[in-house]
């Protein structure tokens, strides 16, 4: 099936006054079902919804007058009517698809609306990437927004990217036509000191009365979070406690909880709204990064709503939270988020409120899925070969690449390690007595190297460090072009020459995801356009990405989607420790430190 345009609403007032007088016939009236209204938080049996233009015309308990002779008719059967669900924050590249992939795979889980912001292309491409994503996200049959990303790079001074992202960029974005905003404002330290560049990004959307993205990482909840708020966040999806969210709502954010792949903020945080009572309007879902595992075999915000309902929120509460407070958020309340006339036509029909099956669901006015296949066509980008032809190394790695020399005469060392914290982003900053033989420091035990190979410029840079939490043994090593959030190339390894297989095979083909034992290529996931997506079916990608995590499994590795961390490790702006090309940095005080203590 094909998409019909949507109607604007000025556009289509006139025919959705007839409609709702019965002057008119409907394009579309669903029959016989219970209204989930998110306004007034109510069910109520026996309505009917009248659609026409691709916009709802009326709800009403008996829209016979508006059916005619060409009017589908669509029987609710006393199921279920509910909004379209709205993922307030999230990065599609997370799932390795692109917006059109990525939207044929969440269609049918129910999610209708997506605010999405590409930061992790931005870093690559800079802001032809950006309008990449942003052209294909526009064509899609359901409704994807584009954020404008902030941080290119993330933290100035400890990282290099592809590109960097300038107050002009974000100005120029600001008049697109689906920007809804300025993406999370990661540079934290630089909001709170009044950062020029940062203050000036933000003034450009403000300017153009579009929504401020936010992104506090620290615990500090005291002057640096007072500065930052002042600044001009409106949200913030950082959080992993109920102090993180009550703070952000008592200081006028709202708290947006998230549940990803490997993100789980929702049980502790939605406590404030079921055991403390907090006004819920404040409180947001979101899933900020899923891989596509997950959108295929657990679900998008139906999987969240229902974990919010797990965690003991009332179902009609977590709607709301996944629809209407996302709307008006963004200031789209009178365009998606409830059953109401004018707003777009995105209604689910589902048989239970607390296990939320996705039955049937309509976007703009049409069927888009059924019973869990999609039934309308999401149109690709036409994607340049500057955007396939990304990695670029240098020269070919070999063993030596990833040597860490000790100081001379020793046969130990201490060292600074990244640790790995399972389900969560943060990770800890550990310290491991690790052993010396023919002057290179080993890895010992859970404790195995971690590298940062520079893949934009192909400077030939490879920065060494040591991670520790994954489990692996014997002669491993993984790599990615998907490193959080400059998108250098990632490689965690237990043997070097293991370690330059990886990093050569993704240079090979583009970059992606490879896993190699004993000289043997386990894994592999391609992800050609800017290292980071594949534009094959979610299903094919989803696959390969199991493949991958069977393999880290068979390597040792029990995480639950271990796969997340590894692609976090050079995230640094979320502490405590962190690798970039430029060294291993401590994101408690955003400075470089040293990967073997100075002392041994």
């Amino acid at each position: 099936m094909t998409q019909t345009p949507l109607a604007s609403w000025p556009d289509a007032a006139a025919h959705l006054i007839a409609v709702a007088a019965g002057r008119a016939p409907a394009d579309m009236v669903v029959r016989g079902g219970i209204w989930v209204n998110v306004h007034s938080r109510e069910t109520l049996p026996g309505y009917d919804i009248a659609i026409t233009r691709g916009r709802i015309a009326c709800v009403v308990p008996d829209a016979r007058a508006q059916i005619g002779p060409d009017t589908q008719v669509i029987e609710a059967q006393g199921r279920y009517m509910l909004p379209g669900l709205c993922d307030a924050h999230m990065h599609i590249e997370s799932g390795m698809l692109t917006p059109a992939e990525f939207a044929r795979a969440v269609i049918p889980h129910g999610t209708t609306s997506m605010f999405t912001d590409p930061h992790e292309i931005a870093n690559v491409l800079g802001l032809a990437g950006v309008r990449m994503m942003h052209d294909e996200a526009l064509i899609q049959p359901v409704n994807i927004f584009t954020q404008m990303p902030s941080c290119a790079p993330s933290a100035p001074g400890l990282e290099t990217t592809g590109f960097e992202i300038s107050p002009e960029d974000v100005a120029e974005a600001m008049g697109w036509p689906g920007i809804i905003g300025l993406g999370e404002m990661m540079n934290f330290p630089g909001v709170a000191n009044a950062d020029p560049k940062m203050l000036a990004e933000i003034a450009a959307t403000q300017r153009a009365n579009k929504t401020v993205g936010g992104h506090y990482a620290s615990p500090d909840l005291g002057p640096d979070f007072a500065a930052y708020v002042a600044g001009g966040p409106a949200d913030d999806h950082e959080g992993t406690s109920v102090s993180d969210a009550i703070a952000r709502v008592r200081q006028g954010m709202r708290s947006m909880m998230r549940l990803g792949s490997a993100w789980y903020d929702v049980e502790k945080q939605i406590t404030a709204v079921t055991e403390q009572g907090l006004d819920p309007r404040n409180f947001i879902l979101c899933t900020d990064d899923c891989h596509s595992g997950t959108l295929v075999n657990e679900g998008h915000m139906n999987r969240v709503v229902r974990h919010a309902i797990a965690c003991g929120c009332d179902p009609l509460i977590a709607l709301q939270m996944a629809t209407i407070n996302t709307a008006t958020h963004f200031g789209l309340e009178r365009e998606i988020g409830s059953l109401t006339p004018g707003r777009r036509a995105d209604v689910i029909l589902s048989s239970d409120l607390h296990d939320l099956p996705i039955e049937t669901v309509i976007g703009r006015g049409q069927i888009v899925a059924q019973n869990g296949e999609c039934l309308i066509e999401c149109p690709h980008y036409d994607w340049p070969d500057t955007a396939r032809n990304t990695v670029h190394l240098g020269h070919a790695l070999d063993a030596t690449d990833f040597e860490i020399a000790a100081p001379a005469g020793a046969n130990s060392v201490t060292a600074n390690v990244i640790g790995v914290v399972e389900n969560q982003a943060p990770t800890k900053a550990l310290r491991a007595d690790l052993p010396v033989r023919d002057g290179l420091v080993q890895g010992d035990g859970d404790t195995c190297q971690i590298a940062l190979v520079e893949r934009h410029r192909a400077t030939g840079g490879v920065t060494n460090a040591f991670v520790s939490g994954f489990g692996y043994d014997g002669a491993m090593a993984m790599a990615s072009t998907v490193a959080h959030d400059s998108h250098h190339m990632i490689v965690v390894g237990t043997d070097r020459d293991q370690m330059a297989l990886a990093a050569n095979r993704l240079a090979e083909v583009g970059g992606g995801i490879t896993l190699f034992r004993d000289g043997t290529e386990l894994a592999l996931v391609e992800l050609p356009i800017a290292g980071l997506m594949s534009d094959r079916p979610a299903a094919e990608v989803a696959a390969s990405a199991e493949r991958m995590m069977q393999a880290m499994r068979d390597c040792g590795c029990t995480l639950n989607n271990a796969y997340m961390q590894h692609s976090l490790l050079a995230l640094v702006v979320i502490p405590e420790l962190r690798i970039s090309d430029l060294g291993l940095v401590d994101v408690r005080t955003f400075e470089r430190i040293p990967v073997l203590d100075p002392q041994t």
